[in-house]
């Protein structure tokens, strides 16, 4: 297309500087940047007024919550209710004129998150300002209808993600039930699960971990692997001929699997990179953190050379004569495994611990390793499902963002893509 009409992103969106510190409405939501999607078109979660004693920034339904706070994660969405939310959020409203779907998704674009990125301030919590991005120029079609038919094109992707990603939580309600019927009733050799306890109550013992299995054996994770504590960063250890590696750090450890989206790098000494090397059957288990971060464990399968970790994530290297690694990490995310964690963690407002002598003695029910392979397979298959509808999603959304950024500058038309839905 030639002519492309655009306009300064002020003339769609503008800024909204409501604040409130008391007298909030309990009934309204309350939106933190961990709250909105990388990405994505709907909130993740939300808590309620109450739950904020600081200053708030008060949107209304239709806004925009973009966060300011980071701006390479990309969250930016569309709200349908009032509330209030962070101050690391920006609330940004429509502008009269232009249509407010398409105002939002201008806000998810390429052009804005760009200029965002290139004028964010600040290295360990960088932001950006509304100042700095309002001056973007945008693509902005000059009629309603125009603007309506690149809104039900892109509406059309964000269903198609909506409805995979309602899957996914089902997979994940799914899943947790199963961990918590493996891990209370084992898997036998023809792949059922043992009678229940309230039909065969021989069949089980109690423990400090819960009833399990007459044929378990309960025992603590340090007789059973070698914990190691990682790296220190800002140490002073490292020689003048350190060597530059890649290291995992808590965010990267998430419960079940790891997310080596953004690693970073630290030097050390050539010692400590051997010493703290990753090697595939590693788990990889969080010091503390938030509560939903505490404990949680993923198994290293050796997906990049040379990593080590950090000293907030300890490096269990399970005796695979008695413990399996894919066991420990499924057991880790059950309800057994983390109500130690729970019940022992130094615990401070919204964050909790543990420290290597509590990991040592972290009670683990061993069945035979045989049972440990059926359970692993077992859950696996759960993960699978999972992570095959995670890949259409993300599939999905590359697709939608390379639509946005075709139909968001006018280089191609909704005509062009889909003469049907334009006319639609």
């Amino acid at each position: 297309m030639t002519d492309r009409p655009t306009a300064p992103l002020s003339a769609i969106l503008s800024l909204v500087n409501d604040k409130v510190l008391s007298r909030k409405n309990p009934n309204r939501i309350y939106v933190g940047l961990e709250d909105i999607p990388s990405g994505g078109t709907s909130l993740i979660s939300h808590g309620w007024a109450t739950d904020s004693v600081s200053t708030n920034n008060v949107f209304k339904a239709g806004d925009v919550l973009f966060g300011k706070l980071r701006p390479r994660l990309r969250k930016s969405i569309r709200i349908d209710r009032p509330g209030y939310c962070s101050t690391d959020i920006l609330v940004l409203r429509p502008t009269a004129g232009v249509d407010p779907e398409f105002a939002g998704y201008v806000a998810q674009s390429d052009t804005v998150f760009t200029k965002a990125v290139r004028t964010e301030e600040g290295t360990k919590m960088p932001r950006c300002s509304w100042q700095q991005i309002q001056s973007v120029h945008v693509f902005l079609p000059t009629t309603r209808n125009e603007q309506r038919s690149i809104v039900r094109f892109l509406a059309c992707m964000d269903r198609a993600i909506d409805r995979t990603t309602d899957l996914i939580a089902k997979q994940q309600q799914v899943k947790a039930g199963l961990l918590q019927a493996v891990f209370s009733r084992g898997v036998l050799p023809d792949g059922e699960l043992r009678p229940t306890r309230a039909s065969r109550p021989e069949l089980y013992r109690e423990t400090e971990a819960g009833w399990l299995p007459v044929d378990w054996r309960l025992d603590s994770l340090g007789r059973n692997a070698k914990i190691v504590s990682g790296v220190t960063l800002g140490s002073k250890e490292a020689s003048t001929n350190a060597l530059t590696v890649p290291y995992l750090r808590v965010a990267n450890v998430q419960d079940g699997y790891l997310d080596l989206r953004e690693l970073k790098t630290v030097k050390v000494s050539a010692n400590v990179a051997e010493q703290l090397r990753l090697l595939p059957g590693d788990v990889l288990m969080n010091e503390g953190g938030d509560f939903d971060k505490l404990g949680r464990g993923a198994v290293w399968s050796g997906e990049i050379e040379n990593c080590i970790h950090q000293n907030h994530v300890f490096r269990v290297r399970c005796n695979n004569v008695h413990l399996l690694p894919e066991f420990l990490a499924y057991f880790t995310e059950s309800d057994f495994g983390k109500r130690y964690f729970r019940v022992n963690s130094k615990q401070s407002t919204n964050l909790a611990s543990i420290n290597s002598k509590q990991l040592h003695a972290y009670p683990v029910a061993l069945p035979h390793p045989k049972e440990q392979e059926r359970i692993a397979h077992r859950v696996q298959k759960a993960v699978r499902a999972i992570n095959s509808l995670q890949a259409e999603v993300d599939k999905l959304r590359m697709r939608k963002r390379g639509l946005m950024a075709d139909l968001l500058t006018g280089r191609v038309s909704v005509e062009h893509l889909a003469p049907e839905l334009a006319s639609a």
